[in-house]
């Protein structure tokens, strides 16, 4: 049970669509970045999670790509953009869930991505304790109203109890320099 309120924002596509790919929190390898846009290049509409790696030509990242990455089912293309890999992954298999994800209804997520949510943070983790009270906040409700000193009818009118993604943060960033080649590749 949560006692306090997390306040910070935090990268929503790390924690709602990353893990959907599969990959453990726990893995020895882990996103420098994760967005739903690349500036000018990707709109969130075209739905593609891209994740980004600092360079790693290492034996272990070697063996993880493959099995996580290359081989996962949504892969759908790799860049290379100065020391970074960039990892384009298509969700348009999950177009529910991703319109849900970029409204900020994160409890109309369907029952595979919230086991995969739950898998991917563990049960019994401080994280995926916020994690539920998102996915199923009709159950915190009365909790949250506490926190927050308000009635708990406020928050099931609102029905969630996570803001939306910030699309500015969602978004990579990338030099015009690198935005011609980028766009050859997709």
């Amino acid at each position: 049970m949560i006692e306090q309120l997390y306040t910070k924002y935090f990268q929503k596509s790390r924690s709602f669509l990353y893990p959907a790919l599969g990959i453990r929190r726990t893995s020895s390898h882990t996103p420098t970045g994760t967005y739903i846009a690349v500036d000018k290049l990707v709109p969130p509409e075209d739905m593609k999670l891209i994740c980004t790696f600092k360079e790693n030509n290492t034996e272990g990242f070697k063996s993880f790509e493959q099995q996580m990455i290359l081989s996962n089912p949504l892969f759908l293309n790799i860049v290379h953009i100065q020391d970074y890999t960039m990892y384009l992954f298509d969700f348009s298999t999950h177009q529910d869930d991703w319109f849900n994800f970029i409204m900020g209804k994160y409890s109309r997520f369907s029952v595979p991505l919230k086991k995969a949510i739950k898998t991917h943070y563990g049960e019994t983790t401080s994280e995926y304790k916020y994690m539920d009270t998102y996915l199923y906040p009709e159950k915190y409700f009365a909790v949250y109203a506490k926190l927050l000193e308000i009635d708990a009818a406020v928050l099931s009118t609102v029905g969630e109890l996570c803001d939306a993604c910030d699309m500015e943060k969602e978004t990579l960033k990338i030099p015009v320099e690198h935005l011609e080649n980028l766009s050859k590749v997709l």
